[in-house]
């Protein structure tokens, strides 16, 4: 994926043996294990529905800490049998995941059935908290007669780096330690060719029967209905000593659910009549604020679990575009965040020049060595712009001068990029092409190898200017403008909307195609057009760039049958020479790509079109596990009574693609704020039409705060205030 993913950047002439690009290889499906993952912080985990971790080639599975896997195996019997699986779930909340087990029929080296099947129960409850993964196993008797139980835990860390999980080949690699054994505790450790020791130590309580370097075992007598707990605790680079048990995980319970808590309360609260969907919007909700990480300066949205739990610039400001309106602290604290790690020298292996908002950030082996270049690495040409737009946006929504006034050095760093950096040959278009061969080929969201062609299948070279970027750059020209105006700086304001309507008026006259019905996908480097139907065009609706007589005609094409498949908007329509519906960019459908597209169509007053695109991501999400929209899912047409086909590697949960469903209902309401004048607006709102009702609680603006209940009344939608606080108006325009 272009800005989550870095899955196209071409492989180093390091250590790494050469790959091609760093792409993300299907040699086994998360579709086939459906995997359960935990989050929090630098620390996530992927299990399987028995919450174990096993061991098998191109396996995501394990507990992750700061790009390195501390934990690749675990693998819980009972009397030397996998236990069978009852359940598996994670909490509405994503607090902890439980699996229910219960033991299969046990019989003895002479095949006499010694326990049958489902009388023992067995409960793993689990979860993470300040890089420690806690669990307590609970065991249970139903049998009417006393039973011996030998339950054996078998675990493994083998310190792979993420990017030799997702399927690099590594020539070299640092040294396990020998396992220091204890009476309660196993330390594992490795060295890696960069010097820093990683480790993981397992803890148990009570202390094990039997304790080696890669198990424990207990052989519990359990009386009828007697009940047992074993206590585990798994710390990632763990330096202090602890003592595990009862205490320490019901402490790092308590604190965990209430970090969750406080976390997730900043959010608007959503019910509709619906049920479904108000399943939808509670996963939506629990899956940002699990995937949110505190920095320094603010919450921020990792990008996604298990490929991209990370910092990443161009996700993260989107996500916060999207919940922008639920939720504007997350804006703030991206923000922040982005521009403490803002670039400010020439660094080509980095692809950093000053002003440039950066890619992602990596801390692993390989990032730390050089193997990979995305230890702080600034390769995507649209973070930039972005961020300015995510400024502006975020004044308007809040009126938060302070927070504006800090950052406008970083505002003036990126506008400066812009024109010294990103308009690379004084054409008035910002392009992209990286500085070394180990950079990514393609810099925007669509970051493929073969992502970016033309008609006839030829792959684009560049320099390229693709047209989502012309796009936001317009809308960071207009933000740029809209600030200086307000911070009592009319003169640049008044130049800054000048260059945007000059652009506007040369992206235009270069990108717009009147046989296509679009704007092409991107001029590469000898300014030819890429004659090619794409969801990219989409976003030029989403920042207003189209002039208003050219949205009729991208409407029709966005919704045609080529590209709206009836699940969403295909990143590449089926008429082209690339399609291919199972592809990551080039015919695939991407939940955010959507959301934006509506967001422009909900814009130039498409709320109906806006509102079909909801339904089809809605009636998606009905077939996906929890609810949740992956971050793709393959562009087949939608058939009756079917659902979609999901795609092999696809990240869930993501960042952007929980915050679609938010976004979507915000862009079918026409929900927009104005802090100065205490107002919330619903520009003519339409229901999609799975929704009769709407309630949104906690709307926050100033110190304020709104409830209101949008209803279904024939053909039109009627508005109610259903509670205030604070002198707040709510106005409605049909």
């Amino acid at each position: 994926m272009a800005s989550a993913n870095s899955s196209s950047a071409p492989a180093s002439a390091g250590p790494a043996a050469p790959t091609g690009q760093f792409f993300i290889p299907a040699a086994a499906s998360l579709q086939e294990r459906r995997p359960r993952t935990l989050k929090h912080g630098d620390t996530f985990a992927v299990f399987d529905h028995n919450g174990d971790a096993v061991s098998w080639p191109g396996s995501p599975e394990g507990l992750f800490h700061r790009d390195t896997r501390h934990l690749s195996h675990l693998y819980l019997t009972i009397n030397g049998k996998r236990p069978m699986l009852l359940s598996s779930t994670l909490r509405d909340d994503n607090a902890t995941l439980t699996c229910d087990l219960t033991n299969p029929d046990l019989f003895d080296d002479k095949e006499r059935l010694v326990l049958g099947h489902d009388l023992i129960h067995l409960r793993r409850s689990r979860f993470l908290w300040n890089a420690h993964c806690y669990e307590r196993l609970s065991i249970r008797n139903f049998d009417d007669r006393p039973q011996l139980i030998r339950v054996e835990i078998a675990f493994g860390a083998d310190f792979a780096d993420l990017f030799e999980v997702r399927g690099t080949v590594r020539t070299r690699r640092g040294r396990h330690l020998p396992p220091v054994i204890e009476q309660d505790c196993v330390f594992l450790s490795y060295i890696g060719l960069d010097k820093r020791s990683r480790s993981t130590r397992l803890s148990f309580e009570p202390k094990p029967d039997q304790i080696g370097t890669d198990h424990v075992t207990y052989d519990l007598r359990l009386a009828p209905h007697e009940s047992r707990s074993l206590f585990i605790e798994i710390g990632c680079d763990a330096t202090e000593p602890r003592k595990p048990g009862h205490r320490s995980f019901f402490l790092a319970l308590r604190d965990a659910r209430r970090a969750l808590r406080a976390s997730s309360s900043r959010a608007a609260l959503i019910a509709t009549s619906n049920e479904i969907f108000n399943e939808v919007a509670r996963r939506s909700i629990a899956d940002l604020y699990m995937l949110m990480t505190d920095t320094p300066e603010g919450p921020y949205p990792y990008a996604g679990i298990p490929w991209f739990s990370t910092v990443f610039g161009r996700d993260a400001i989107i996500t916060a575009l999207q919940t922008l309106w639920l939720d504007p602290e997350i804006a703030r604290g991206v923000l922040g965040h982005l521009a403490a790690n803002q670039a400010t020298d020439v660094d080509p292996a980095s692809d950093a020049e000053p002003g440039k908002i950066l890619h992602e950030i990596r801390a692993g082996e390989m990032a730390e060595l050089g193997e990979v270049p995305f230890r702080r690495y600034y390769g995507s040409v649209d973070s930039t712009p972005l961020f300015v737009m995510l400024a502006g946006e975020y004044l308007r929504r809040t009126g938060d001068f302070a927070t504006i006034d800090r950052l406008l050095p970083h505002i003036e760093a990126a506008l400066t990029w812009i024109d010294d950096h990103g308009d690379r040959d004084g054409d008035g278009f910002v392009e992209y092409g990286r500085q070394t061969q180990e950079g990514l080929v393609n810099q925007a969201w669509k970051d493929s190898h073969d992502s970016i062609f033309h008609a006839d299948g030829t792959l684009a070279k560049g320099p390229i200017a693709i047209a989502e970027v012309q796009a936001y750059v317009f809308g960071a020209w207009q933000a740029a403008a809209e600030i200086f105006r307000l911070f009592g700086r009319p003169e640049r304001s008044a130049s800054f909307l000048a260059r945007a309507q000059g652009l506007r008026r040369a992206f235009d006259i270069s990108f717009f195609d009147e046989e296509l019905g679009t704007y092409v996908l991107a001029l590469d480097g000898h300014k030819r057009p890429c004659r090619v139907r794409s969801s990219n065009a989409g976003h030029a609706l989403f920042t207003g760039i189209v002039y208003p007589e050219r949205a009729a005609q991208l409407t029709l094409t966005l919704m045609s049958a080529s590209s709206f498949c009836g699940w969403g908007i295909r990143t590449i329509a089926s008429t082209e020479v690339r399609y291919n519906p199972l592809s990551y960019h080039n015919g695939s459908i991407w939940p955010h790509d959507n959301a934006l597209i509506a967001s422009g169509l909900a814009r130039y007053g498409y709320r109906a079109e806006a509102a079909r695109i909801f339904e089809g991501l809605f009636a998606a999400s009905t077939y996906t596990g929890l609810r949740r929209l992956p971050e793709l899912f393959c562009g087949l047409p939608r058939k009756r009574a079917q659902g979609p086909t999901f795609y092999p590697v696809a990240c869930s949960p993501q960042a952007w693609a929980a915050a679609t469903p938010l976004s979507l209902l915000q862009s079918c309401l026409g929900l927009e704020f104005d802090p100065n004048a205490l107002q919330i607006s619903l520009n003519t709102p339409r229901l999609p039409c799975f929704l009769d009702e709407v309630r949104l609680r906690r709307l926050l603006i100033g110190k304020g705060s709104a409830d209101i209940a949008i209803r279904r009344s024939g053909r039109n939608v009627v508005v109610d205030v259903i509670g205030r606080k604070g002198d707040i108006r709510v106005l409605t325009t049909a």
